[in-house]
């Protein structure tokens, strides 16, 4: 990940759900997004996920497509059904062809590719 400046101003948001299988990926992006001054909730696989409490609309979920089990297209279609629902946001480090699979029925989802940056992940919270 690329460095980014602690002191960058973000719009405001809640919780931030890390739902991510490997933990190399999962604690960069711990690690980042408390540098820059977030509330941040990890989680291995989508059903520890399911077991905490559901994110509200001022919570931003990463979710890892590629997760184990309950998939994390999955996770984004549940995500969905929510009211309010939180920004959701997919990443994945798998080919095209199976990222569009995997989010066809899906209308809106922000994607992005792995490996991540700190630049590009900024962008989208």
């Amino acid at each position: 990940m690329t460095h980014v400046s602690p002191a960058t101003h973000f719009a405001s948001t809640g919780t931030v759900h890390i739902v991510e299988d490997d933990p190399g990926v999962s604690d960069s992006l711990r690690s980042l997004l408390q540098a820059l001054g977030h509330d941040v909730v990890s989680h291995p696989d989508a059903e520890s996920f399911f077991e905490s409490a559901p994110p509200s609309d001022h919570d931003v979920v990463i979710v890892d497509l590629g997760l184990p089990g309950i998939g994390g297209a999955q996770v984004i279609r549940w995500l969905d059904r929510l009211t309010p629902r939180p920004r959701v946001v997919a990443i994945s480090g798998q080919p095209q062809k199976v990222i569009e699979d995997e989010l066809r029925d899906i209308p809106s989802v922000r994607l992005l590719r792995k490996p991540l940056s700190g630049d590009s992940l900024v962008a989208v919270l």
